[in-house]
Order: structure tokens, then C-alpha cells, then sequence
């Protein structure tokens, strides 16, 4: 009947207005293979890329709100990143892996950076730094 909960004649749920989740291991490539790796990017540098990343909707990094859970820095001069985000239906999911990417891409030493998503482990307020928590107030 029309205007019943669940019917659609109000509008839609919820549901209806949320971005769609992102898939589990979405995948963001920047940079190319170097010709001339001089060994794994400088791990200082690669943190401070990502550290110029941040949440749209929190003012603090990704690095710091615990976003990332691995950025293994190959010989080659290659880096892999595993992140996850706040939650599954954050409306830049598409959007965060490539941003991210693109600034590690950007350090000097780094090759090809591969940005994989997941959701998991799920992200929890407890992977933040403690700078993060001091920003946000939550200590």
C-alpha cells in the first residue's frame, strides 16, 4: 500500500540515499617499473606521501587514522599498499585508493604503486595514531 513503510512511496529507505559499498580488493595502479631501482623507496618518504592523503570528511590523514595496514616497499622500487577505509559505504571509496597511489607514485625512488583495498581486517577507531585521537578528541 502506498505511503507503508518499505513500499517506496515516501521516497525510498535509507539505503537508497548511501553510496554503493565499495568492492573488497579494488585495485589503484600509479607510476611505472623503474629502469634503474636503486632499492626499496625511502620508508620516511613513503610515509609522508601518505600523510598528504587525507579523509574528505575527517580532518586528519589516512595514515594516521590507521587507514593503512601495509605498504611493503619491494627492491625493485615498487610499492604495495593495503588499505582499508572508515567504512564500506564511504562515498570516496572509489576515489582514495587512486588518490593514494598517485602520491606514493609521486616520491622519488618509488616505481609502480599497487593500492588494494579491504575490509579486512574492519577498520576501528583504535588503529588511530595517537595525534589522530588527540585531534579528533578522543582520548
Amino acid at each position: 500500500m502506498a505511503g507503508e513503510p518499505g513500499s517506496g512511496a515516501s521516497g525510498g529507505s535509507l539505503a537508497d540515499f548511501m553510496a554503493a559499498p565499495a568492492e573488497e580488493g579494488l585495485t589503484a595502479v600509479a607510476g611505472a617499473p623503474l629502469e634503474n631501482p636503486q632499492g626499496r623507496a625511502d620508508r620516511d618518504a613513503v610515509i609522508e606521501a601518505l600523510k598528504s592523503v587525507h579523509d574528505p570528511e575527517i580532518p586528519v590523514n589516512i595514515y594516521d587514522l590507521g587507514l593503512i595496514y601495509e605498504a611493503d616497499r619491494r627492491l625493485n622500487g615498487d610499492v604495495e599498499i593495503t588499505m582499508t577505509l572508515t567504512a564500506p559505504h564511504c562515498p570516496v571509496a572509489g576515489e582514495m585508493p587512486q588518490q593514494v597511489a598517485e602520491a606514493v607514485a609521486a616520491v622519488d625512488g618509488v616505481g609502480r604503486v599497487t593500492v588494494t583495498l579491504t575490509w579486512s581486517p574492519p577498520w576501528t577507531p583504535e588503529q588511530m595514531s595517537d595525534d589522530a585521537k588527540f585531534i579528533l578528541d578522543m582520548f
